[in-house]
């Protein structure tokens, strides 16, 4: 009596595997844009940050040059950065726009690009995915 596999129970197998590869990339795709977004939030709180201290020492907002932070890309995005940062001086609010060209489209749902904004009196997030 011969031991070993049907070719029906290796089909079984490969097809399982597959699955369970198709789900894995899937959430480690989501968990990679939430990694990306927690960099925004980060860089945002810190634009806050500089924002009120230059508000207290001028008496106005300052644009990203202004308040210590020209390094970040303003206009276009970069390859150091998955979003581009903004400073509405005017609104007192700063965005980040996640740059979707150069290979970094969004891993999330069809359509794509997003931004968050941080108001720089009460500190609130909006937007997102």
């Amino acid at each position: 009596m011969r031991k070993g596999f049907t070719l029906l129970e290796l089909i079984i197998v490969i097809i399982i595997i597959g699955i369970l590869a198709t789900l894995g990339f899937t959430q480690y795709s989501k968990m990679i844009e939430k990694g990306r977004m927690a960099e925004a939030n980060s860089v945002l709180g810190n634009i806050r940050t500089m924002e009120k201290a230059y508000e207290l020492e001028h008496g106005t907002w300052g644009d990203l040059a202004a308040v210590g932070l020209g390094d970040l890309p303003a206009g276009n995005c970069s390859s150091k950065y998955f979003f581009q940062y903004g400073v509405n001086t005017g609104a007192g609010t700063a965005t980040a726009n996640r740059c979707t060209g150069s290979g970094k489209t969004p891993n999330i749902k069809a359509g794509g690009a997003y931004n968050i904004t941080v108001d720089f009196e009460n500190g609130t997030l909006q937007g997102g995915p």
